[in-house]
């Protein structure tokens, strides 16, 4: 009997049309884990206000990325899928699932069902845990299995921010780049509302979150807060990287309004810009894979934003998308699992 592994990212729209792009960002918004409000709220501000102020705007972004090949995100995680299955041999099964739009995940999970595997490993392909990511990919793949008569037994990889190989992955990234040449390191995270940090702290006990201090060690308490993961992954970058303290910081971006977890990355970059700094390198270790928020955001919005006030560059370490150790990681971690 196989072992199927299903990979899941967020998705990517079918192209950088505006037509394909409003059907992406339609269905991302509309999930109730992504806009966590009153549902008929959240039905006219996705609808009525979001998507068709945003669609446009967006589809103007993704042309910026788009290669001849496609969307840079769904290229890389694929290339993932085919050297992590080279990499298991054939008593595995490997299919992508994206969370929205193409390859969708009950296409991944009908060829793992159809592989009739007895039993899979679900990694959403996130380190750091968050219910508008993690739970909700988990959350929409066991919605899908529930229609199958038999069901295998399903092991999720929740989040991997603090395992070592990967780690070692994005250290191994950084080494290309001469970090004596640079005034400043960013981390990079998404970014969330602060009140997803807070209703994931409840599920603790209340008032467990303080977004302060209590993300500067990993307890039993905020092991799957998002905001703790982060800055735990941080601290174990700069650690291996010997970045002194002061000068490095942790950081949001992609943020839709002023109540998401701060500080922000945009805002960092202008103020270190104005401090007289000349050189600041970017790590993204949220995303595994090279997306509209690394390229774009990161490489261009930012490097522009620094310039302006006064910076000379902004350079974005790429993603881990198909580098070896990333492919090893991914495989240490499913032998691991099946065991």
């Amino acid at each position: 009997m196989k072992t199927g592994i299903l990979l899941i990212n967020l998705g990517t729209p079918n192209s950088p049309k505006t037509s394909d792009v409003r059907t992406y960002l339609t269905q991302f918004l509309n999930d109730p884990r992504v806009i966590d409000i009153n549902p008929i709220g959240r039905f006219i501000l996705v609808n009525g206000i979001i998507v068709p102020f945003r669609a446009s705007k967006s589809a103007k972004l993704y042309k910026h990325i788009w290669t001849k090949e496609g969307s840079p995100l769904l290229i890389n995680s694929l290339k993932m899928k085919d050297l992590l299955q080279k990499e298991l041999g054939e008593n595995f099964v490997v299919e992508l699932g994206m969370r929205y739009q193409n390859p969708s995940l009950e296409l991944a999970l009908n060829a793992l069902k159809a592989a009739q595997v007895e039993k899979i490993i679900m990694i959403p392909l996130y380190p750091q845990y968050a219910s508008s990511s993690t739970g909700s990919s988990v959350a929409e793949a066991n919605r899908l299995m529930q229609k199958w008569e038999v069901t295998p037994s399903v092991e999720v990889i929740s989040k991997f921010y603090d395992n070592p190989d990967f780690i070692d992955a994005c250290v191994d990234r950084a080494q290309k780049y001469d970090l004596s040449t640079y005034d400043y390191f960013v981390f990079s995270y998404h970014g969330l509302p602060e009140r997803h940090i807070m209703k994931g702290s409840a599920h603790y006990g209340a008032n467990s979150c303080k977004l302060g201090a209590c993300c500067d060690t990993i307890t039993e308490k905020n092991q799957y807060c998002y905001r703790a993961n982060c800055f735990e992954t941080t601290r174990q970058l700069v650690k291996r990287l010997n970045i002194p303290e002061g000068k490095f910081e942790t950081t949001f971006q992609s943020r839709l309004d002023n109540k998401w977890i701060k500080p922000y990355s945009d805002k960092v970059v202008e103020a270190k810009a104005k401090e007289g700094m000349k050189n600041i390198l970017v790590f993204s270790p949220a995303f595994v894979a090279d997306c509209l928020e690394t390229i774009y955001e990161i490489g261009a919005e930012y490097d522009e934003i620094f310039k302006h006030h006064g910076g000379e560059k902004v350079t974005l370490v790429e993603s881990l998308n198909d580098s070896p150790l990333w492919i090893k990681t991914l495989k240490n971690m499913v032998l691991k699992a099946n065991h």
